[in-house]
């Protein structure tokens, strides 16, 4: 079976979800990498902004636009991509993470807001600093057409067009400060990830 049809056969978010889960995490052991789809596919192992990829190609395989959001962070953490879709007006997101709760979220959201937001407790640091800052517009891939799916380079210039696109603030500046750390419990569950480096 070739590439693409092992993509098309992924016909629902929960498939893709399904799928990047069986991959192993891409921990960039020999040097930083920007995957394709078909290079995903190709070396099983994904990264975050590399499994977002793949779920978009799969589902505009579907006949569905290839939409990505960019989670942004504070300093000392890293940034986080998903690839979005929408179920009778509500949106979802597909996520490839190593950690245990960064995932996969039904499409139950009104908002992107407060889809972001589903993901504000659960994002810290290893002293529980709650780390995320804003959330991208979708962003659209459909304006790089199709080549970024089955190239073998890497498409760096997709994730800095991500990470450069509109962003929207989820923190009121007045309540800054008013942000609680998450406590020991939740940094003993956030310690949870499928594969150590």
């Amino acid at each position: 079976m070739n590439h693409l049809a092992r993509l098309r056969k992924l016909s629902t978010p929960a498939k893709i979800q399904d799928f990047l889960d069986t991959l192993p995490f891409n921990h960039e052991t020999r040097r930083e990498t920007c995957m394709s789809p078909v290079r995903v596919l190709e070396t099983k192992k994904a990264h975050c902004f590399e499994g977002a990829l793949l779920a978009a190609a799969a589902l505009s395989l579907q006949g569905e636009k290839p939409l990505l959001m960019h989670l942004l962070t504070g300093p000392g953490d890293d940034h986080h991509a998903l690839a979005l879709f929408k179920r009778n007006g509500y949106w979802g997101a597909i996520s490839k993470t190593n950690h245990a709760v960064l995932r996969y979220r039904d499409p139950i959201y009104k908002t992107l807001r407060e889809l972001a937001l589903s993901y504000f407790h659960e994002y810290f640091l290893h002293n529980g600093r709650k780390t995320l800052r804003a959330y991208s517009k979708p962003f659209s891939l459909a304006r790089f057409g199709k080549g970024w799916i089955t190239t073998e380079d890497d498409v760096w210039e997709l994730a800095h067009a991500l990470r450069d696109s509109p962003h929207i603030l989820l923190i009121p500046s007045e309540n800054r400060s008013l942000i609680r750390n998450a406590g020991p419990l939740e940094r003993r569950a956030g310690r949870l990830v499928d594969l150590r480096r």
